[in-house]
């Protein structure tokens, strides 16, 4: 089967029926991903799970069925199953400790700690923390004290190899079985590190079913980044993250806890729609996917936004 992630914000409530609530390899195995990811499973059932938001970024459930539509390759399929999901996940802490997020790594690690606040028993965690370059502090764990521990120790310095803490925080969480898997990168600026490119590990995202939180904790200097790949971060981690079905949340280091709480709550909670794909040729090649919402009528009901997974790959053979 195949799963796809999305976000959402904070509870919310209306009318009716409807409320809210060539390099070396950094930790690769012997060989590169490629197009043949796990996310490459099966073409008899695609289950894409979506959150809706309204215009103020709340998430909205208390929708059916009948409210959604869901496009592959602009061809409108059949919806076959719906539910809201609510099962075991494995998330991925990629931590910035890099010189400049000396003042904001202490608002940081609360952050993560509220994450950890909202883990069951079942969930399953590690951590990656990233300067010059990134390291495997925590591998998969479902003890959340030792990866605390962990932040604690954290000292601030050196340069950002965020693109290379991507591409081995994506190798680590293949070694999970969750159906549902996520990385909460929480880092104050762009790359200026790492051996990898902009282009392999957005090819990399795109090959593997890994919802993307992007927590950006940025400083202005005269209402600008104080460096140019600072000011690529915020792009680089919209586009990473939204395509994922994710979310890029530029906040105030004192908001970092309250954002980062939330998001612990929303990687549980979600609509799942399933289908049969019309075209069942195994091309192999990349399907888009777009999902509508229709709201419910007559309840005056805002624009709502689903956020979902953008494709996924065809099987080959």
């Amino acid at each position: 089967m195949l799963g796809f992630a999305v976000l959402a914000i904070l509870p919310f409530a209306f009318l009716g029926q409807v409320k809210t609530e060539p390099r070396p390899k950094l930790g690769a195995p012997a060989e590169a991903p490629g197009p043949k990811a796990n996310i490459r499973v099966d073409l008899n059932l695609v289950l894409v799970p979506v959150t809706v938001c309204d215009p103020s970024n709340r998430p909205v459930t208390g929708l059916e069925k009948e409210h959604f539509r869901i496009l592959e390759d602009r061809v409108e399929q059949t919806i076959t199953h719906f539910s809201m999901d609510d099962e075991p996940v494995a998330v991925g802490l990629v931590f910035d400790i890099s010189g400049s997020m000396g003042p904001k790594l202490q608002k940081a690690r609360m952050a993560a700690a509220e994450v950890f606040k909202t883990a069951n028993p079942d969930d399953e965690f590690f951590l990656v923390e990233f300067n010059d370059q990134p390291k495997m502090v925590v591998p998969l764990t479902r003890d959340v004290e030792e990866i605390q521990n962990q932040l604690t120790w954290a000292q601030s310095k050196g340069r950002t190899a965020l693109l290379d803490a991507i591409f081995l925080a994506m190798n680590e969480m293949k070694k999970s079985k969750k159906n549902r898997k996520a990385l909460l990168i929480i880092s104050d600026g762009g790359d200026n590190s790492s051996r990898y490119t902009e282009s392999e590990v957005r090819n990399l995202v795109r090959e593997n079913d890994v919802l993307i939180y992007a927590i950006g904790v940025y400083e202005y200097a005269g209402g600008r980044m104080r460096t140019p790949e600072e000011a690529g971060g915020p792009g680089l981690l919209t586009e990473l993250s939204e395509h994922t079905g994710g979310r890029h949340l530029p906040v105030d280091a004192n908001e970092l806890p309250d954002i980062a709480a939330k998001i612990g709550v929303e990687l549980r909670n979600r609509y799942v729609l399933g289908f049969t794909p019309a075209n069942q040729v195994r091309d192999g090649r990349y399907h888009t996917l777009q999902v509508k919402v229709v709201p419910p009528k007559g309840l005056g009901v805002p624009a709502l936004r689903p956020f979902f997974r953008h494709g996924y790959y065809a099987p080959s053979q």
